[in-house]
């Protein structure tokens, strides 16, 4: 594997140089970029060079910017997402020009990630961009949204349907809940929105297209083993004591999809629900997901994100530079913003 002499092209990238201290804009060259993944879980060569156009700010994002992130191992550039145009490659499956975006893959928390000018990655972490999506477009989904669309394919291989609704769907303010309720909404679910801000958030998530909002506490007291028969089915990205009421309260044959742990690690539940009523549990995973399924995925759900739904959760007023984001980050993690913010990094 070759790439062009051009290692002095220089370009801005928001560094994390320490723990417990916040990222700086640094200037990088293309001899700066790792030739090797440096994510143990996806080992092999990076043979691919993308000029990055958009990332976006996730949860991770936030930790690894404010210095926060457990595994954190500077220098690290974050950016879990990136969407951009390929300079090089030594792979058959692109050419020079074509559009991609990742997500994952350790990008942004082990591998140098999308807060930067440019990126070198592995070509296998890399989907073209659909062609009903712009870069903007496939930005803002980025992995929250990806996550979401997983999500609600799990719902649908569990035989989840419209007709059977409402579906639930918790921490519906953040990134993963918010692009999950525009996707069910506009499948035709009924849509019932958990949140911790339910009165404050009403009628944001309302637009979003949820048909109901409730109030988190709802969901944080001791569980039961078996409740009334409410929800067909639910996507929880907060685990814990929510997931574990959750659980005891959907409809026989339902499925619950849990792909977070907000509100904890642990799950204090029994048997019951799955045995009594045949309710699924169905796990998500999305950092290491074969590529075909995040194809597939793409190709199911991002034609419904492709209009000014999406918008509705990162519009005009979220798209921010490189030097916003430690800020940003600090208030992610207070819990003091909702829907999804695009990072431009030409700004």
């Amino acid at each position: 594997m070759r790439f062009s002499p051009r290692l002095f092209s220089s370009f801005p990238a928001l560094v994390t140089k320490r723990k417990g201290a916040p990222a700086t804009i640094e200037t990088l060259s293309r001899s700066d970029l790792p030739l090797v993944s440096t994510c143990k879980a996806a080992p092999g060569d990076c043979d691919m060079l993308v000029k990055v156009s958009y990332s976006t700010l996730n949860y991770k994002d936030a930790m690894v910017v404010t210095g926060k992130y457990p595994g954190l191992k500077p220098p690290m550039v974050g950016g879990i997402d990136l969407v951009g145009t390929v300079l090089e490659t030594a792979s058959d499956t692109f050419t020079v020009g074509d559009k991609v975006l990742v997500n994952g893959w350790g990008i942004g928390t082990d591998h140098y990630g999308g807060y930067a000018g440019e990126a070198r990655i592995s070509s296998g972490w890399a989907i073209p961009l659909p062609g009903v999506l712009s870069e903007e477009q496939g930005a803002k989904i980025g992995t929250a949204g990806y996550t979401a669309m997983l999500c609600v394919q799990a719902l649908e291989l569990n035989g989840v349907v419209p007709d059977q609704s409402p579906v639930l769907v918790t921490g519906a303010t953040g990134g993963v809940g918010s692009v999950a309720i525009v996707l069910l909404s506009q499948l035709g679910y009924k849509v019932v929105a958990v949140s911790g801000k339910a009165e404050a958030e009403g009628d944001y998530l309302k637009s979003l297209g949820a048909t109901e909002v409730i109030d988190r506490a709802q969901f944080e007291g001791d569980p039961k083993p078996l409740g009334r028969e409410l929800y067909a089915g639910a996507v929880d990205s907060c685990g814990g004591k929510v997931l574990a009421n959750i659980i005891p309260l959907v409809k026989h044959s339902g499925a619950v999809a849990a792909c977070g742990l907000a509100a904890g690690m642990g799950l204090n539940t029994t048997v019951a629900p799955f045995i009594l009523r045949g309710v699924t549990l169905a796990g998500v995973e999305s950092v290491f997901l074969a590529k075909e399924r995040r194809i597939t995925a793409y190709e199911r759900f991002a034609p419904l994100l492709a209009g000014d739904k999406l918008n509705l959760v990162s519009g005009d007023d979220r798209k921010v530079s490189l030097s916003e984001v430690p800020a940003l980050g600090e208030k992610m993690l207070a819990g003091q913003i909702r829907g999804r913010y695009l990072v431009d990094v030409s700004l």
